[in-house]
């Protein structure tokens, strides 16, 4: 089956959601959030910051918005989980807090911009890595002005390289490897990932 295409008796992207739907989505949204906080207290601890190597971490606050559509392809899902997650991380305890709310937003839309732009018809590597991207962008963007403000251009640059990077490279790779070990647990019956 190729990357792109639907399992069959799965209801096609354009389709309503399912109740299955929303409950996987939630729970993605959720485990991440857990795993968001751990990733928190981890950066702080390490600290990471602007221009800093560790930024390559970046893809764990942003993988909700790409594994929740490549999991459920529906309009709308990596939103939806980024939005769980980041909430989930607020109450579990974050040093941004109530601001990764709006991050998360920023994240959720960023990836689903790519995901429309191919009509949710297409989840292999190269518009997993593209969506990964484009969240990894509007997080930039969203940082930069909150919280990289004064720091030099040089320094903002290779912030942006670490988190694209992180995006657009690594995050195909732990995707797709997410998605493999779901689906040989079982877990992703009756799903189209």
């Amino acid at each position: 089956m190729s990357a792109h295409a639907a399992a069959p008796g799965v209801a096609s992207p354009a389709g309503r959601w399912r109740t299955r739907d929303i409950v996987v989505t939630a729970v993605i949204g959720a485990a991440f959030g857990v795993f968001m906080a751990g990733l928190n207290a981890v950066y702080a601890g390490l600290g990471a910051g602007a221009g800093s190597p560790w930024l390559l971490l970046y893809l764990g606050w942003l993988l909700p918005a790409v594994l929740a559509p490549v999991v459920v392809r529906r309009a709308g899902a990596g939103l939806f989980a980024e939005l769980v997650a980041a909430s989930v991380s607020v109450l579990v305890v974050s040093q941004w807090g109530p601001d990764a709310l709006l991050s998360g937003f920023l994240q959720g839309i960023g990836a689903e911009a790519v995901f429309a732009a191919f009509r949710y018809r297409r989840f292999d590597a190269p518009v997993v890595a593209l969506a990964g991207a484009a969240s990894a962008l509007l997080a930039f963007v969203h940082d930069a002005v909150i919280y990289y403000q004064g720091v030099a251009p040089e320094i903002l640059a290779l912030t942006l390289f670490w988190m694209i990077l992180s995006a657009a490279v690594l995050m195909p790779l732990v995707t797709f490897a997410i998605v493999r070990g779901l689906r040989e647990a079982g877990a992703l019956r009756g799903l189209p990932a």
